[in-house]
């Protein structure tokens, strides 16, 4: 349902993408020709035709967010998918743009220029949306912009579905009621509007702009009857699937031949989301080996003249799709450590550990070397910790969704990491964190978690 509230959004969208676009477009010519950042070579452009095709970026960026979708808001979207539609607006906006201007004759042309603005367009545009809706959500939060919303069912999904509207009041969507064919004894403490056949009135009474079908399992057959009695209605319509047991890392609705497919477990990281992690964890792992490289050397010496053996320690990990690999650590017990009692976890006071040993696992130093798996590829820099195959051929077996894990790389650090679930821990509360992770994955949760182990994941009580 679209409201006024819509159109005045998507008009303060426009014109703070034109402004961010004219600030842009302009700061980049200077940065370019007049900051003395950048050689010059030849003959510097009149800055009036920088001007002059000002209004033709400016008009292009807001052609290039529209094609993209930029202004198809949706309540329920996510800080993902907002990064995600300003990189594509934005490299659709360069391809336009420098098209643009090839075609312009004796128009305003500059290769850097027109990188500079990308990359400054692309950051400036991302933060004045996350200001808007900021602002947007927090007087959602306090009642302005509300819409209400009916829920169709009264079991347990229902149930959830409605706290999870009531707690998470930045979408500014209120639940005001149930809808129930099926009277029971349980339902008592609800407040039922009526049945299915009532919803065209009750939407119409309450001024309703959200229908929940939150139907249990075997019950999801009745939805096609919710489908027909809303046919009259404009409402928006969202299915809450019933689906025990499984831990859903993605909703994606593909085609399949005219079929919908819904995908239900399907990893995050596809397409220009590999691309991004991926060149994220090979920058900054390579700038962590070069700058820790007195650390590193520091510690291999403290390694090596306070015990025998070697100074790197290589065990049989576990990462992506449940795939082995060495992961490398600075050896921290002695070279004999399970020789009488196979894979053990390390314990509190283990008196397996050297002289330093202890030192390294209490501060995580051990796992510096770990960057070079990142940078070779067998790790991520933020993921579920790899663990050994010994170990989770047996947690896999009593714990549900424990291999879920794998749909990603393993990390040097994660989710459940920086809020104290490492050790000997929960093993569930980590598994909740890391599928937290896997689900909810930006490279700005990564950058947050990567600024949260600074501060919380080295030194740690759960740390030995």
């Amino acid at each position: 349902m679209i409201s006024r509230r819509s159109h005045f959004l998507v008009l303060w969208f426009v014109l703070t993408d034109a402004c961010v676009a004219v600030i842009t477009w302009l700061a980049a010519y200077w940065l370019r020709f007049d900051s003395g950042w950048f050689d010059i070579a030849g003959e510097i452009p009149d800055f009036a035709k920088c001007l002059e095709s000002t209004p033709i970026v400016v008009l292009l960026a807001l052609v290039a967010y529209r094609t993209t979708g930029q202004y198809a808001f949706d309540r329920m979207r996510r800080l993902r998918e907002e990064v995600t539609g300003v990189l594509k607006g934005n490299a659709l906006l360069l391809l336009l743009a420098a098209t643009a201007l090839f075609l312009i004759r004796d128009g305003y042309e500059s290769r850097l220029s027109l990188a500079l603005f990308f990359v400054m367009n692309a950051g400036g545009t991302f933060l004045s949306r996350r200001l808007g809706w900021g602002l947007i959500r927090l007087a959602r939060s306090r009642g302005w912009d509300t819409s209400f919303a009916v829920i169709v069912g009264t079991g347990k999904v229902a149930r959830r579905t409605a706290r999870a509207l009531r707690r998470v009041t930045w979408m500014g969507i209120r639940p005001i009621g149930f809808i129930e064919d099926r009277p029971s004894p349980y339902m008592a403490d609800l407040d039922v509007l009526g049945t299915t056949a009532d919803l065209p009135r009750l939407i119409k009474h309450y001024g309703v702009a959200h229908v929940f079908i939150a139907l249990p399992a075997n019950r999801m057959h009745e939805a096609r009857t919710v489908f027909d009695c809303l046919a009259q209605t404009v409402v928006d319509v969202r299915l809450v699937p019933d689906v025990p047991g499984l831990a859903t890392l993605s909703m994606r609705s593909t085609n399949l031949d005219g079929n919908p497919v819904i995908g239900l477990r399907e990893s995050p990281h596809f397409g220009i989301n590999i691309v991004v992690k991926r060149a994220m964890d090979m920058v900054l792992s390579a700038l962590a080996l070069i700058i820790l490289t007195p650390v590193l050397a520091a510690v291999a010496l403290a390694v090596r003249i306070t015990s025998p053996g070697p100074i790197l320690y290589r065990q049989e990990r576990c990462g992506l799709n449940g795939a082995t690999f060495q992961m490398l650590k600075f050896r921290s017990m002695r070279i004999d450590a399970e020789s009488s009692t196979g894979a053990v976890w390390a314990r509190k006071g283990d008196d397996r550990t050297t002289v330093v040993g202890a030192f390294l696992r209490k501060t995580s130093l051990d796992e510096l070397p770990q960057f070079w798996n990142v940078l070779m590829g067998d790790m991520s820099l933020v993921g579920p910790r790899p663990e050994r195959p010994v170990f989770i051929s047996r947690f896999s077996r009593t714990i549900p969704n424990y291999m879920t894990r794998h749909a990603v790389k393993a990390g040097i650090t994660g989710w459940a990491q920086v809020h104290g679930w490492r050790g000997n821990t929960s093993l569930r509360k980590r598994l909740q964190y890391d599928l937290y992770y896997i689900t909810h994955w930006t490279p700005m949760l990564d950058l947050r978690i990567l600024w949260m182990t600074i501060f919380k994941g080295f030194v740690h009580e759960n740390a030995y």
